[in-house]
């Protein structure tokens, strides 16, 4: 079994950012977008978005390649509390080539364990990451 499912690290750089990211003391909502760098066998960091909607986030996404997003969300309770949850998002759409999401699925525990975030959810199509949707699985926290 040669082709046997390909784990990545995580960059030590990126595992530093998203430690400092997730004590950041901005309000906003933020991203940090992630890929897997083949060559070196890491997740590496692609790209990091300040003010980003769900749905300007959903317009960053490649919509025939798997990311990881980490997002900072101003979630505003019905109660009128604010809360600024961290969570990642592991996109992963339909169409994208096999050895690409298994890599990608492979990898997601690893990154799980690095960034320690507990708030993890997955889409198979951009079109489905709406600020409804994200509210909706942040709820289940409250």
């Amino acid at each position: 079994m040669s082709d046997s499912l390909v784990v990545c690290d995580v960059d030590p750089a990126l595992t530093e950012r998203l430690q400092r990211f997730r004590f950041r003391k901005e309000t906003n909502n933020a991203a940090i977008l992630m890929k897997i760098d083949r060559d070196r066998q890491l997740v590496v960091l692609e790209e990091e978005l300040e003010d980003v909607s769900p749905e300007d986030l959903r317009a960053e996404l490649p919509e025939r390649q798997p990311r990881f997003v980490a997002y900072s969300y101003q979630y505003k309770h019905d109660d009128g509390r604010v809360s600024y949850p961290l969570c990642l998002i592991f996109s992963s759409p339909l169409g994208c080539k096999p050895e690409q999401q298994m890599m990608y699925a492979g990898s997601k525990n690893r990154l799980v364990q690095a960034t320690q975030l507990t708030k993890v959810f997955e889409i198979r199509t951009t079109e489905e990451l709406t600020e409804d949707w994200l509210r909706e699985r942040l709820a289940f926290f409250r």
